[in-house]
């Protein structure tokens, strides 16, 4: 696609961003497909809750991986460059990766799960062999989002989308044939994710290698090892943080007069509203890859893509579609509704701000600012913990809704971070312009 300077079109700017948007929102089916499959089984609640605990600590220790895709598409330039961040990527990999096996062959593990996960002891073998496959996803996803980097770099977003389906399409074929011979386990639903990332990871290896043998030149500049760690170190602290914020919302709601109904309340209005939001989760690489080529026509892009999920939000908590939608597509019962759909009000402020939140750390990751980016995350974060602490001390009656309030007050904070920062350095920028001048 030709996006030479100052040519850039809506067209292609949809053409690049759609498929973001397409391959985040379908990763998520990722994992209905698994508990789909799961919920079949004989003992079916056991099965699911020792892969949900098995996942969410990889979730948690995945996150320093993810994080090459963005580093890749902000740093790669040339072959040599990409080699480099390689073999800087094999460093976190074999220290994750260790810290994986010490959870699976030692007592550490079992520790970790009963007093950190509240998991009952009779499930920590359970737990500890689904983990021991879900760990050989981090090798995957860590090559998969390297290449995938390159394939952003070089617009070639179609592609995400296109390995997503076929990823799906076989954990479907897999999915049917565990249930088939009556193969339904914890360690089940890791081999459904193994193999599903696996699919991506070849998909993504056999396309960026073809674009770097085709379209990338040996070498332009030398890309040098405190370069990638001074922009990859704070960044992935940055998701880790990320990760913390929602667990720290539950042990807080944990304090409100409704322990249940709070808590349900707030997950299925977190997942909700983060399904909204998945479409919008790579508004950074607008930025990255496409902000210096026309300004203007990228942020009028933002600014009409931004108002979407606040839109979609705010159709499901005044319109009678938010009660369908809850009762039909979700499940709840009434009370269960009418109190998601209170807490989903509060998230609106959420949907308003995180797209802009996204935009403006593509902008620092763009001039290698992700430090500064750190320091907005970790505002969020006190924000999120000061606000909820008083919330549920003084209004433990509202329950699940204290934890929208406090998640978008975290958000709006760290907006106001992040946009002093970035008005700071434009500020300066023009400054120094004005002297050279």
């Amino acid at each position: 696609m030709d996006a030479g300077k100052g040519r850039l079109t809506y067209k292609q700017l949809c053409a690049f961003f759609i498929p973001l948007g397409f391959s985040a929102s379908l990763t998520s089916i990722t994992h209905v497909i698994i508990n789909g499959t799961l919920s079949r089984g004989e003992n079916a609640a056991f099965i699911i809750a020792c892969y949900a605990v098995a996942f969410a600590l990889f979730g948690i220790i995945e996150r320093p991986i993810i994080v090459f895709r963005q580093t890749c598409s902000a740093l790669v330039k040339d072959v040599q460059s990409f080699k480099a961040l390689a073999v800087f990527m094999v460093i976190p990999m074999a220290v994750i990766i260790g810290f994986c096996l010490l959870m699976v062959y030692s007592s550490f593990g079992g520790w970790v799960y009963v007093n950190l996960f509240n998991a009952d002891p009779n499930m920590v073998q359970t737990i500890s062999d689904a983990f021991a496959i879900i760990l050989f996803v981090i090798i995957f996803s860590g090559i998969r989002g390297i290449y995938q980097g390159v394939i952003i770099n070089h617009l070639e977003t179609k592609w995400l989308t296109i390995m997503v389906v076929i990823r799906l399409c076989v954990m479907f074929a897999a999915a049917y044939l565990f249930v088939y011979f009556d193969y339904i386990t914890s360690a089940a639903g890791s081999i459904l994710f193994l193999l599903g990332m696996l699919i991506e990871c070849v998909i993504s290896v056999w396309k960026g290698h073809r674009i770097l043998n085709a379209s990338y030149q040996k070498q332009v500049t030398k890309l040098r090892k405190r370069e990638i760690s001074s922009f990859y170190l704070p960044l992935a602290f940055y998701f880790v943080i990320q990760t913390v914020l929602v667990p720290v919302i539950y042990v807080f709601l944990a304090k409100t007069n409704n322990i249940e109904m709070g808590i349900a309340s707030f997950a299925l209005a977190f997942s909700i509203t983060q399904m909204l939001l998945s479409f919008f989760m790579y508004t950074h690489q607008l930025v990255l890859q496409l902000y210096e080529v026309n300004k203007e026509k990228v942020i009028r892009f933002i600014v009409f893509i931004s108002m979407v999920p606040t839109l979609a939000l705010s159709v499901l908590c005044y319109t009678p579609a938010g009660l369908w939608f809850m009762e039909e597509v979700m499940g709840a019962d009434e009370e269960l509704t009418l109190t998601t759909i209170a807490v989903l009000k509060f998230f609106i402020i959420k949907t308003l701000v995180f797209p802009w939140v996204d935009f403006l750390n593509g902008f620092l990751m763009l001039h290698r600012k992700t430090k500064r980016m750190a320091a907005a995350q970790i505002g969020n974060l006190i924000t999120v913990v000061v606000s909820i602490s008083l919330l549920v001390t003084y209004f433990p009656a509202w329950n699940g809704v204290n934890g929208s309030i406090a998640a978008s007050l975290g958000e709006l904070a760290g907006l106001v971070i992040v946009l002093s920062i970035v008005l700071k350095m434009v500020a300066k920028e023009k400054r120094n312009l004005s002297q050279s001048a």
